[in-house]
């Protein structure tokens, strides 16, 4: 377990401000302790400090995980989030999308969300912009891109994509045998 180069750290902050923003700050600096992040086998890991401690107790091949995964680097060297960050990305996400019960499932086994399915969107949503995705009870189920604006959202067509899926609750079931 080694922490980030300025690059590594550079490309995963990219990646997290485009769904919670200047909140990144808020992940590390947290009232109950310092938290870090760190890199194992390519796999970023969120953990408090005191967790860290303990972790180098063991050496790194025996070591399978310590903390939260958040995502990881891809081997040409891009950053991919994992649905396991959603628990910490969801209460500071700056855009958000809620859809109806009836879509949720869809949403669930890896599809797109439809303009049908659209229960709201946060206001002033740009293109390509990270939402999170809410059912209609406030409960996160998972993160993708907004395909459309919120203005484009009002008058496109009930069959059009309006967030590109990417993250969702569902993949602990699907992806079962391949997730660490």
């Amino acid at each position: 377990m080694r922490p980030l180069t300025e690059e590594e750290t550079k490309t995963m902050f990219e990646k997290l401000s485009k769904y919670i923003g200047e909140n990144i700050k808020l992940l590390v600096d947290r009232p109950d302790g310092t938290y870090c992040f760190r890199l194992h086998q390519d796999r970023v890991y969120y953990m408090s400090e005191k967790i860290l401690k303990l972790a180098t107790n063991f050496s790194r091949d025996k070591l399978i995980s310590a903390g939260t995964c958040f995502g990881k680097f891809t081997k040409t060297k891009k950053f991919r989030l994992h649905v396991t960050a959603l628990d910490f990305l969801a209460p500071y996400a700056k855009f958000k999308v809620w859809v109806k019960p009836g879509a949720e499932q869809t949403f669930l086994y890896g599809n797109h969300v439809l303009k049908s399915g659209l229960g709201r969107i946060t206001e002033n949503t740009n293109q390509y912009q990270g939402v999170v995705v809410y059912s209609m009870a406030d409960v996160p189920l998972g993160f993708g891109v907004a395909a459309k604006s919120t203005q484009e959202c009002r008058r496109v067509d009930p069959m059009s994509i309006v967030v590109f899926h990417q993250a969702d609750v569902g993949e602990f079931i699907r992806n079962e045998d391949a997730l660490t």
